[in-house]
């Protein structure tokens, strides 16, 4: 139950401190920027946190400038969570949000199809 809690602040937090402090402008270039999930080890010493990234010509460089970010982040989440230790951030691409798009594009299209 220690890490579904720790897992939920991470990215409740992340998200409040990557809209607001972080300055990279290869993260701030994308329409929508949402962490989905966060995932924790066991020892809380690693935690990959998925990044959806929607409008950005270059999502894989929102996800490196957000892993250039991790330094600073933790750091922040250590004064805010309150935590002996902050794991290790990785950043990485979750593209569920657009695969489950294409895959509702073409159920629509076949749709379409069968009542033609």
């Amino acid at each position: 139950m220690k890490i579904e809690r720790v897992n939920s602040e991470i990215r409740k937090e992340l998200m409040e401190l990557i809209t607001l402090e972080v300055k990279d402008p290869r993260v701030h270039d994308c329409e929508m920027l949402s962490i989905m999930r966060a995932e924790t080890t066991g020892d809380l010493k690693y935690c990959k946190v998925y990044v959806s990234v929607m409008g950005s010509p270059d999502p894989a460089g929102v996800i490196s400038g957000l892993n250039a970010a991790s330094g600073y982040l933790r750091n922040e989440l250590f004064a805010r969570l309150k935590i002996r230790a902050v794991p290790e951030l990785i950043f990485v691409l979750d593209d569920s949000i657009e695969y489950g798009l294409k895959i509702d594009r073409i159920l629509k299209e076949l749709n379409k199809d069968e009542k033609k």
